[in-house]
Parts: C-alpha cells; structure tokens; sequence
C-alpha cells in the first residue's frame, strides 16, 4: 500500500544519492535528474550585490527547479542548494583534501548555519519553498584528530560543503547539533513531506 497518489509525477533535480536516499526512506515514488547551472557564477554574483545566504541558497534550488520543470511540465519538481555559513563567511565543497582540511581548521570551536533551501515547481508555477536553517558547533578536536578523520574518510567529504559526513564519522567532530537530520544532509524532509500532504501528494 503506498501514501502517495498516481499522480502527478514527483521529480528530484539533483544527483545528490543523499538526497535519493532521504526521499527513498521516506517511500516516496520519484526520478532523479541532475540540474546543470553555474552555481559558482550565481554565488559570486550573489555576494558581489550583498545577498543573503539563505536567499542565495533558494535562488540556485529554485533555478534549478526550472531547469528540469522546463522540460516536465507535468511533474512536481523539488530543488534543493545549501551553503554553510560561519561568521559572515560562505563555504563551498572543498575541492580537495588539503581544502577540506582548512575548511575544518577554519570551523574548529565555532558554530556554523547550513542554509537548507527547497523549492517545488510546476511548469512556469513556483508552488512553494522553505529554507530550514539548522546551526551546529565544532569542538575543539586536536590536529591529530583531524588527520586520522581525514585519512579516514578520505575524498568522500568533499561532497559536502562542511567537509564532513554527518551520516558517517563527521558526527566526531561536533559538540552541539540543531536542527532536522534530513535538512542538515540537504534536504528538510518534514516541510516537504508537509507541502505533499497539503497538495494532495501524500495522504493525509
């Protein structure tokens, strides 16, 4: 027995195999296509006018929304961006092992905001969005610490913008977390999950 209706088709715009399995274990029906824009120009462009991060992060999910809503018009289409945020700095996936490891020297005993953006549109139609804003703290681990986290994780964590695998052995690194899971992996599920039973996806 599913919770979901036949129709109208739900479409993820991303590759993100987080974000899949997020909305896999949530018994969602759905396809996966990759939105390809320039994020990094957008980024750039954005923090040049002064923009807000979190406005930034929704701006590059619902671009990429209507990437694909241009060619589905009759799906629902979710896209999803996040930045992290620490002290006025916005961080991007580190490109490297060298770069991950600034970028946890750089977040070590401080606290950070991941800016979680989700939009869902169909067709031209923006339907809705949320941005959750879940906060976390650094301890202060050893250097030591981090070069055995980072020979064990390896180029796994340059997928994420923290340099860290929340779901794997990032949690190591963490003194306080606040905040959905599923939103700190990059996709704030309960809101979603809420918008499909308001729009008669889901059951009630």
């Amino acid at each position: 027995m599913s919770l979901q209706a036949p129709t109208p088709r739900l479409i993820l715009a991303s590759a993100s195999s987080t974000r899949h399995a997020l909305l896999t274990g949530a018994g969602l029906v759905f396809e996966s296509r990759a939105a390809h824009i320039d994020e990094d120009e957008i980024k750039r462009s954005a923090q040049g006018e002064g923009a807000d991060a979190g406005d930034t992060a929704l701006l590059l999910a619902e671009l990429k929304a209507q990437r694909i809503a241009r060619s589905h018009p009759d799906a629902i289409v979710i896209g999803c961006d996040q930045l992290l945020v620490c002290e006025d700095r916005w961080f991007d996936k580190p490109a490297d092992l060298t770069e991950a490891s600034a970028h946890l020297q750089a977040l070590r005993g401080r606290s950070h905001t991941l800016m979680t953006a989700i939009l869902c549109q169909r067709g031209p139609q923006r339907l809705w969005h949320h941005v959750a804003k879940p906060k976390l703290t650094m301890r202060h681990f050893s250097d030591a610490f981090l070069a055995d986290y980072l020979q064990a994780e390896g180029m796994a964590i340059t997928g994420s913008v923290g340099a860290y695998r929340l779901e794997g052995l990032g949690v190591h690194l963490f003194d306080r977390i606040d905040g959905e899971h599923a939103a700190i992996l990059g996709l704030p599920l309960l809101a979603l999950l809420g918008f499909l039973r308001q729009h008669g996806v889901l059951a009630q």
